[in-house]
Order: structure tokens, then C-alpha cells, then sequence
């Protein structure tokens, strides 16, 4: 037994001075290869057992020989260690390059591949992580584009539906100031309504900036759909007579929804006046409001033939007015946006499909809870 605990004792005293050697080459080596670290942690543990070995061969008093076999088969052994952590050291490194390469390739902008060929766990994780991570920035990117070429569009439209009325004002005002003007009530009416353009412009401005800022201040209140659609046609209606268009209401539900009755109403008033303009005359613009699994859906159809395929994830978009809507009476593209913001104010969302012969604005809102 005394004879077992020396042996013990022995050995772990090696071992642990070789231990304490190791880890402070470790520390030293600790901004290395892969490949010096693992060599130091296999020759740890060969010099270990060699230092263990022969301080019980010391204690033991064993032969020469004895002690020259256990020391030879100790040095293979660590030849052998040592030149299998180098060899995967060597392999880990090469593995680790290769996803450095791939992962500075998205970090320029490309999508990140995955280095082909078997790896380690760790590194095979860290691949499927940098591959999400690649999506997510692409999405990113996509969005930022998008987001940029909306606000250019939205400055150069902003900019165009600014200069005409202003240039008209400042015409009428020179000729009124001239003494010039063959009619100047009619110039004075005229720069009114011109004024009254600039101001709804402002206005829609300020609005979406709001929204864009989630400062949009709601004031939620019951009331029925029925009451809410029947105000929005009513206000729409000599609108729609100027433009020759029949307004439709008789798939109306009186479905109660918690909403803010002023922003709703916004809602349904640019989603009309939008119909309306892209209806030809003795066309007909329907809106329908009905209970769905969903919540309660409210819809505008138009007769405007329809929108492009590829316009229609842009419909909502700030400053969107499409190819064909490029003059002032079009408006600043600003409605469809502001749809959108007060309906997702509202823990509801706005969309559009075509239909035959138009298309059909969708705006789906929570119930109300009964």
C-alpha cells in the first residue's frame, strides 16, 4: 500500500510540474497557430507521462535497462502525438483560412458560400451561422436599396409637384402686383386653390413623418363600419361625379372596430381618391366591408385595369405613384404610404392584388372585442 501511494504520489508530482510548464507556454503561445497550441498541449501530455515514469523509475531504483526501454517507448510515443497534432492542427488551420476567405466575401458585399469539405463541429456551427447572418444582411441590403430609391423618387416627385404650383403663385402674384391681370378675383381663386395643394402637400409630409417616427397619436373609440364607410362615400361622392365614376356600397357590414375614427376615415378617403383617379369614366368603384377569419377586412375595387406584377410589392411605398402617374394631380405618392402607416398604428396591415379589369385594396383590422 505504501508502496502504491509513492508511486502515486510520484507520478503526480511529474505530471504536475510538466502541467504547470505547459500551461505557461500555452500563455505564452496564446496569440499562435492553432496548429504550436496543440502541439503544446500533445507534448504536455507525453512529457508528463515521460516525467511521471521516470520519477517512479528513480524511486523504484530500476535498471538501466529497464529505464532505457520505458524512455524509448515514451519517445515514440511522443513522436507520434506530436506529429498527429501538427497534422491536425495543420488541418483545422487550413479549414479555419477557408472560412475567413468566405466570410470576408460577404463582408464585401457577396453572399457567403460555406467552404466545401469535412471540418469540425465547431467550425460546420459557426458556417451555418455565418450563412444566416449572410441572408440577414442581404435582406438588410435589399431593404436599404429600396428605402433609398424610394427617397429619391419621393424628393424628385416632392421637388416636380412643388415647382408647378409655385411657379403659377408666383405668376398670378406678378401679374396682380403689374396691374396686369384681366381678371384678378379669378387669379386670387385660383391661387387659393393652388395654396390649398401646397398645404394638403405639407400636410401628408408631416403625417408620414409621424408614422415613420411611431409618434402617430391614436385615439381608439367603438364604432361601427357601416357608419364609417357611409361617411367615406359620402365625402368622396362629388369627387367621384366630377369624374364621371359610379361609387358601389351595398356589401357593407355594421361590424364594430376599435379605431381612430379620423384616421380610419383618412384611410378610406385616400384609398377613394386613389380609385377614383385610376378609374376611367362610367367606370365603378366598389367598397365592401365584411367580418373574416382574420379580423374585419375593408376593400376598395377599381376599375383601373390592373398593376403590373412587378409594381405591386411597391405600391405602399413612400413616394411609389407608378409609371404612369408623373403629373401634380396624381398627388405626391404620399396616400398609399399613409394608408399603410395608420393601418399598422392600427395592429392591422393593407394589401393589393389585381382583379379582373382593376385591382383590389384590402385593409384588414382587429375586431372588436364583443
Amino acid at each position: 500500500m505504501r508502496d502504491t501511494l509513492l508511486i502515486v504520489l510520484y507520478a503526480f508530482a511529474g505530471a504536475a510540474a510538466t502541467g504547470l510548464a505547459g500551461a505557461g507556454v500555452l500563455r505564452l503561445t496564446r496569440r499562435r497557430s492553432l496548429t504550436a497550441s496543440l502541439a503544446v498541449v500533445a507534448a504536455v501530455g507525453v512529457v508528463a507521462m515521460l516525467a511521471g515514469t521516470l520519477a517512479v523509475a528513480r524511486a523504484m531504483f530500476l535498471s538501466p535497462h529497464d529505464l532505457t526501454v520505458v524512455t524509448t517507448v515514451v519517445a515514440m510515443a511522443a513522436v507520434v502525438s506530436l506529429a498527429t497534432a501538427l497534422l491536425l492542427g495543420r488541418w483545422v488551420v487550413a479549414r479555419s483560412r477557408e472560412l475567413a476567405v468566405a466570410a470576408r466575401s460577404f463582408g464585401d458585399g457577396a453572399d457567403f458560400a460555406a467552404p466545401d469539405g469535412p471540418t469540425t463541429a465547431e467550425l460546420d456551427s459557426l458556417s451555418r451561422e455565418l450563412t444566416a447572418t449572410s441572408a440577414r444582411l442581404a435582406q438588410s441590403r435589399e431593404r436599404e436599396r429600396a428605402l433609398e430609391t424610394s427617397r429619391r423618387e419621393l424628393v424628385a416627385w416632392i421637388s416636380h409637384d412643388l415647382r408647378t404650383p409655385l411657379a403659377g403663385l408666383r405668376a398670378m402674384s406678378e401679374a396682380l402686383e403689374d396691374g396686369v391681370a384681366a381678371d384678378p378675383d379669378r387669379y386670387l381663386k385660383q391661387m387659393r386653390t393652388e395654396v390649398e395643394r401646397l398645404d394638403d402637400m405639407v400636410g401628408d409630409l408631416f403625417q408620414l413623418s409621424r408614422i415613420h417616427a411611431g409618434t402617430l397619436p391614436l385615439a381608439p373609440t367603438r364604432i361601427s363600419l357601416y357608419d364609417l364607410v357611409g361617411d367615406a362615400l359620402a365625402g368622396a361622392d362629388p369627387f367621384a361625379r366630377e369624374h364621371g365614376v359610379r361609387l358601389v356600397g351595398d356589401r357593407i357590414e355594421p361590424v364594430p372596430v376599435e379605431v381612430d375614427g379620423r384616421e380610419m376615415s383618412r384611410v378610406l378617403g385616400n384609398l377613394l381618391v386613389n380609385a377614383i383617379r385610376r378609374t376611367p369614366a362610367d367606370g365603378t368603384v366598389a367598397v365592401a366591408a365584411e367580418r373574416s377569419p382574420e379580423g374585419v377586412v375593408l376593400s376598395v375595387t377599381d376599375g383601373c385595369g390592373g398593376i403590373p406584377e412587378d409594381d405591386l410589392p411597391r405600391v405602399f411605398d413612400t413616394g411609389w405613384r407608378g409609371t404612369h402617374a408623373r403629373t401634380p394631380p396624381a398627388g405626391a405618392g404620399l396616400g398609399l404610404a399613409i394608408v399603410r402607416g395608420i393601418v399598422e398604428a392600427h395592429q392591422g396591415r393593407a394589401t393589393v392584388r389585381n382583379t379582373p379589369g382593376g385591382c383590389r385594396f384590402e385593409v384588414v383590422l382587429p375586431a372588436a372585442a364583443s
